[in-house]
């Protein structure tokens, strides 16, 4: 039997990637692997559906009928039913099996809704990204109150900080969470422009310069170029390079290539 409520959706085998897995990088989707001859399912399914409707959209109850859609059952390994399955960000992420009573349920959306932090953190990349880094800054700050812990609030500030020149600051935000990419990106990106001030003659000085000033291809040219007389500090400053950039960008695809056959 479909369901016609609002927040709470049927999904089957063949549009579970779309619903869960994709539907899942934008808002929580709480999966609920359920069958018409299960007892439990027919106490649990109401409690989860009404809990839906009172979040108001925070979350997206999915409903999965096990004995029409093996297929999904299967990849999660489920082995008795109800069994409820959180997703975040495209992965599953915590869940729980047998018929919870409501407040238990409750504190279990609870735990997979963002926290203030998170919300904070997701508007201040969106200031950030349309350029309102005054906002973006007190925002990062405010997520950084509510949890000091927070990793994408913490990246996000030092980024700010560094790209104004407060560097000291930025390092002590960031350090604490490398090696995670983001936070290497900003180590990486002080690093380079740290070279605007090399001194002393050679090619591969020249080169740091050049990336400084942010003219990339031209400094990995001549960082390659060094690589015979210099070969792991040329490594090392390419690979900063590609670590400001980033893994997509066009010139660190096709410079890693180059990388590779210069010192192989």
């Amino acid at each position: 039997m479909k369901v016609t409520m609002e927040h709470v959706v049927d999904v089957t085998d063949a549009d579970f990637e779309q619903i869960v897995i994709e539907g899942s990088k934008t808002r929580p989707i709480v999966l609920d692997l359920w069958a018409t001859w299960c007892g439990p399912c027919r106490t649990l399914s109401p409690i989860l559906e009404k809990v839906a409707q009172e979040r108001q959209g925070a979350f997206l109850l999915a409903k999965l009928d096990v004995d029409a859609n093996p297929m999904v059952a299967g990849a999660l390994g489920v082995q008795s039913i109800p069994t409820v399955v959180a997703f975040r960000d495209g992965e599953p992420a915590t869940g729980f099996v047998g018929a919870y009573p409501e407040d238990e349920v409750n504190r279990f959306v609870d735990s997979i809704l963002p926290t203030e932090a998170e919300l904070e953190t997701e508007v201040a990349h969106a200031e950030e990204e349309a350029g309102d880094l005054e906002g973006a800054e007190q925002r990062y700050r405010d997520a950084l109150s509510a949890d000091p812990d927070n990793r994408e609030a913490a990246v996000g500030l030092g980024r700010i900080l560094a790209d104004r020149g407060d560097t000291e600051a930025a390092l002590e935000l960031v350090t604490p969470h490398l090696p995670d990419p983001d936070a290497e990106r900003v180590v990486a990106a002080i690093r380079v422009r740290g070279w605007a001030g090399e001194e002393g003659p050679g090619m591969l000085v020249s080169a740091k310069r050049l990336a400084a000033l942010g003219s990339w291809r031209e400094a990995l040219d001549a960082m390659l170029a060094s690589v015979p007389d210099d070969r792991e500090s040329a490594r090392d400053a390419i690979v900063s390079v590609f670590s400001v950039l980033g893994d997509d960008d066009p010139l660190v695809v096709e410079y890693r290539r180059k990388l590779a056959n210069a010192l192989f």
